[in-house]
């Protein structure tokens, strides 16, 4: 099984020092300046044209797909197609988001929209606010919403105080981790609609608005091109095989990685962003299936970078790292999840030796 090389510290939760940092100046701006010497952070408009074209008219072929077979079992075939489809929407929507594709706030705004709310159900503005948040402070226990506890829980700290049911979930999280992956595609949609309480009126009208044709076009597809239990089943394998798909996307960027509390705001950009990152290494099929997330450190540390940039932007990043003596973390696909589920694991023994 490939080995990560210089991992980050074992012991999530302890913060080291800032290392090999310039005297007097910032570890992250020589990095930075190369970058943009490079033309990495420039956009590349073309590209991502030709990506959002080319899925939609994927989608449209499965739906033409989905009338031409939707009275036979064949057509459950086509479920895990859009399953994949949709988490190349999610991709799109998520590179919006970062102003990775526009650098016009309407435009990113109108394709986070469409690709969120209105194709897959997925609030913009909900993934929006808390993924900023996650970036600012990715891997803090208080500030990183992806971080707090929920069903699983990444913390030992946070794992001593669960009761009850939940108790239970993080002794065993570890098991239940991919099988609770299933359901994520699901869980999305309704924090979308949860989120609309925070939203501003004109802004919840619109996202609301969104949402529910998602949900009125998504039900009349189904029940149109298909019989009833043909549509249910339909369904239910989209659904989960679509929550899988983002669960293998997200899993590996950050857990069981370097964890901070408040004495981890005194890092800078560089380290907050390295030592919580974890890339997956592989080729251009990993990139694809992955949406470029497996480049995390380089997403993190500059997420507006366009996502055919940040195979390029990664040796120099490495390189930066190692002059500094900073860990860079990198891994093969399997593996990747291997260190995840042994960090859930370890975070829920406590629970198990009581």
């Amino acid at each position: 099984m490939p080995q990560a090389t210089a991992v980050a510290p074992e012991r999530p939760g302890t913060v080291p020092a800032p290392v090999g940092r310039p005297p007097g100046g910032s570890d992250f701006a020589p990095l930075l300046r190369t970058v943009k010497e490079q033309g990495l952070l420039d956009r590349r408009t073309a590209w991502y044209a030709r990506s959002v074209a080319l899925n939609t008219l994927a989608l449209a072929a499965v739906v033409t797909g989905m009338f031409l077979l939707g009275g036979s079992w064949w057509v459950l075939l086509l479920a895990p197609v859009l399953s994949v489809l949709c988490a190349r929407t999610a991709f799109i929507g998520h590179d919006a988001g970062h102003s990775q594709i526009t650098g016009n706030r309407k435009a990113g705004r109108a394709l986070g929209l469409i690709h969120g709310n209105l194709l897959l159900g997925m609030s913009a503005s909900w993934w929006n606010d808390k993924h900023n948040r996650h970036h600012a402070n990715p891997n803090h226990l208080e500030k990183d919403p992806d971080v707090r506890p929920g069903v699983v829980v990444f913390s030992s700290r946070h794992a001593k105080a669960r009761a009850g049911f939940q108790r239970w979930l993080t002794r065993n999280q570890a098991w239940l981790f991919f099988p609770l992956t299933l359901l994520q595609g699901l869980a999305m949609k309704v924090y979308g609609f949860q989120d609309l309480r925070r939203q501003a009126p004109r802004e919840r009208a619109l996202e609301g608005l969104l949402l529910v044709a998602h949900l009125v076009g998504y039900a009349a597809l189904l029940f149109t091109a298909m019989p009833l239990g043909h549509a249910l089943v339909f369904f239910a394998l989209h659904q989960v095989l679509f929550g899988l798909h983002l669960g293998l996307a997200f899993a590996p960027n950050h857990k069981g990685m370097e964890m901070t509390d408040s004495d981890g705001e005194r890092w800078g950009h560089l380290s907050r962003q390295v030592l919580t990152s974890r890339n997956v290494r592989g080729g251009a099929v990993t990139d694809w299936f992955l949406g470029g997330l497996n480049y995390q450190i380089e997403h993190h540390l500059f997420p507006s970078m366009p996502r055919p940039h940040l195979r390029r932007a990664q040796p120099l990043v490495r390189a930066h790292c190692a002059r500094l003596g900073m860990p860079y973390a990198e891994t093969g696909f399997v593996d990747s999840y291997r260190q995840v589920l042994r960090h859930m694991y370890e975070v829920g023994e406590p629970l198990r030796v009581e």
